[in-house]
């Protein structure tokens, strides 16, 4: 069997990106530094030819715009075209030419997998390693994108031989179990809560939407002035209202696109959202995510009550809700997932918290307790 040149260590599985795909944060700065290109083009076209201005600035702002829409949507692409992965007995190695990133297969606390909604079957697989908390709290990645089949590699990863239902990522947690492995707790969470985070966010939201009120209010007026006047040809008319309806729209998507992430998206994810603690894992489903955690990686289990706005408006999350927060252990590192023992979530992103359940003295006995197995023994 060939061995890795780097560590000397055999090759268990070697692969690559099934697809490639942009991710959607690309996608995402692709389409608004397109739009901002287009509107600076139709103004800059506006002032040129009406007021006979210099418009050599906005011509190369649009021109970095365009630049970096197209860097956006098709850089990741390029980039991930070359990259290999590779398992070996002690170690997750990502590797693009003569760049390398690896991490100890031993050091891994537990692992993401984001399924890709437009190719079945292929996901992204995030490997994390949590380090101590305060001042040296920091977090250890190493993402593996677009491989076929996340959860039988991850299965690989952790020791453990793939059993027949992995790859499918339209199955729910229960049918892609381990071999012999049983669940003994399941639970949804019961609320939203109101974090600081998320009310900052509405804030933004109900500021860019405030933006977008004074834009339309002060442009209305001026360009029917300037329509009505039949100051400029009618092919010039139509690229300055153009440019003025991209302008507006594009502050409206923001204001709805933030306010979205505040109000609706939370309040989603926490319907979408499933936990599952079996006899050697915890296990979390959310839509196209998905968190495994071996058991033999927590230290101590600690909980504390819900605390915010929920998303009916009380004061104060319902009586009886309760966070718990997973101590993760591994080689020289013990650390919280989450900012603080009893910090806010981490975002959106999900993390190794079952938040917002109800019988926190049930499933943190069961946590406490020791897993049947060790799920990730020393690789010979």
């Amino acid at each position: 069997m060939a061995r890795d040149s780097l560590f000397g260590e055999r090759i268990l599985w070697s692969g690559g990106p099934k697809v490639i795909s942009t991710p959607p944060a690309w996608r995402l700065i692709s389409g608004v530094s397109g739009v901002m290109s287009v509107v600076t083009v139709l103004f800059a076209i506006v002032c040129g030819t009406a007021l006979r201005a210099n418009v050599g600035g906005m011509l190369v702002f649009a021109g970095w715009c365009a630049t970096l829409s197209l860097l956006a949507w098709r850089g990741p692409l390029v980039f991930r075209a070359g990259v290999e992965y590779v398992v070996t007995e002690g170690h997750v190695i990502w590797r693009r030419g003569r760049i390398r990133r690896s991490i100890d297969r031993n050091a891994v606390s537990y692992a993401l997998i984001r399924w890709n909604p437009r190719a079945p079957g292929v996901g992204d697989l995030v490997l994390v390693r949590a380090v101590p908390t305060g001042a040296l709290r920091r977090t250890l990645r190493l993402t593996l994108s677009d491989v076929a089949g996340p959860d039988r590699l991850w299965a690989i990863v952790r020791g453990v031989t793939p059993s027949a239902p992995l790859g499918d990522g339209d199955r729910s947690l229960g049918q892609r179990l381990d071999d012999g492995e049983r669940v003994l707790w399941t639970g949804t969470p019961q609320a939203s809560p109101w974090t600081t985070r998320r009310l900052a966010t509405a804030s933004v939201a109900a500021m860019v939407a405030l933006a977008t009120l004074r834009v339309v209010l002060r442009a209305t007026p001026a360009l029917s002035r300037v329509l009505r006047a039949h100051a400029l040809p009618w092919i010039t008319s139509g690229l300055l209202v153009a440019g003025v309806a991209l302008t507006t729209l594009l502050l409206v998507a923001v204001a709805l696109g933030v306010a979205y992430q505040a109000c609706v998206r939370p309040r989603r994810l926490a319907r979408l959202t499933r936990y599952l603690v079996t006899d050697r894992r915890v296990l979390i489903r959310r839509g196209k995510e998905e968190l495994s955690l071996d058991r033999g990686r927590i230290a101590d289990v600690i909980s504390a009550p819900v605390h915010g706005l929920t998303h009916d408006g009380a004061a104060s999350a319902p009586s009886g809700l309760n966070d718990v927060y997973l101590v993760l252990d591994g080689p020289q590192a013990r650390a919280f997932s989450p900012s603080g023992a009893f910090g806010e979530l981490d975002g959106d992103r999900l993390v190794p918290v079952l938040s917002a359940i109800e019988d926190a003295e049930t499933v943190g006995s069961i946590l406490r307790g020791k897993p049947e197995a060790d799920p990730l023994p020393k690789a010979a």
